[in-house]
């Protein structure tokens, strides 16, 4: 067994009970360099390669801690990346319904067009847009991509509220003026809705923390 394998082999048991990550592999490469260029100034102070190899596990000391530190790190990072794929998973059906709900609603009330019906009737299906719309934002915002971190559930979830409440504004406005031709009871109608979404999404805006990744 040639010196390298055999630094292989002594670091892959020091560290087989840790499970495999980026972090550990670079580790790993950092000590073999290390252990490689001590072995190196020890044969040249006359030591032979088994005697160099001996000397150098000795000066490198006890790796039980980042042994341990790696194991506690390897544990935490799979608890991340499960809760991060079932965030993942619960937010791409958020999409998917969102989607779904949006197509519905624009395709029914596209379909009422050609019916037979007062007016403030075909725009009752519009309502599915309003929901899935809500439904999509929050999917998007909550899910975690290699560029940006997942949003917290609450704020996701407010910003998902504010644009269910615009939209139902306009709905609300559309619905309201189709029944009465009247435009200020349209406009007054959808006037509170829009500022309390509007005010809901600037607070947010203002507020708002960094998600991108370093």
């Amino acid at each position: 067994m040639n010196l390298n394998r055999k630094i292989d082999h002594y670091l892959d048991q020091v560290f087989k009970d840790v499970g495999k990550s980026q972090q550990l592999f670079d580790l790993k490469q950092e000590l073999r360099v290390n252990m490689q260029e001590r072995i190196k100034d020890y044969k040249e102070q006359g030591m032979d390669e088994t005697v160099a190899f001996r000397e150098a596990k000795v000066s490198i000391g006890d790796l039980n801690g980042l042994v341990e530190d790696m194991r506690v790190y390897g544990q935490q990072e799979t608890r991340n990346r499960i809760y991060s794929s079932m965030t993942n998973r619960i937010s791409t059906g958020f999409i998917v319904l969102g989607i779904m709900l949006i197509l519905f609603g624009v395709m029914m009330t596209i379909s009422m067009i050609f019916m037979d019906l007062e007016p403030v009737a075909k725009s009752g299906t519009s309502i599915f847009v309003v929901l899935g719309s809500g439904l999509l934002v929050y999917g998007i915002l909550a899910r975690e991509t290699r560029k940006r971190y997942a949003m917290s559930k609450v704020r996701a979830g407010l910003y998902g509220i504010s644009i269910s409440v615009i939209l139902f504004a306009v709905f609300v406005g559309v619905t309201s003026g189709l029944a009465t031709g009247q435009l200020f009871i349209a406009f007054s109608s959808a006037t509170i809705f829009m500022v309390i979404g509007i005010g809901l999404i600037v607070m947010l805006l203002l507020s708002r923390g960094e998600t991108l990744r370093k």
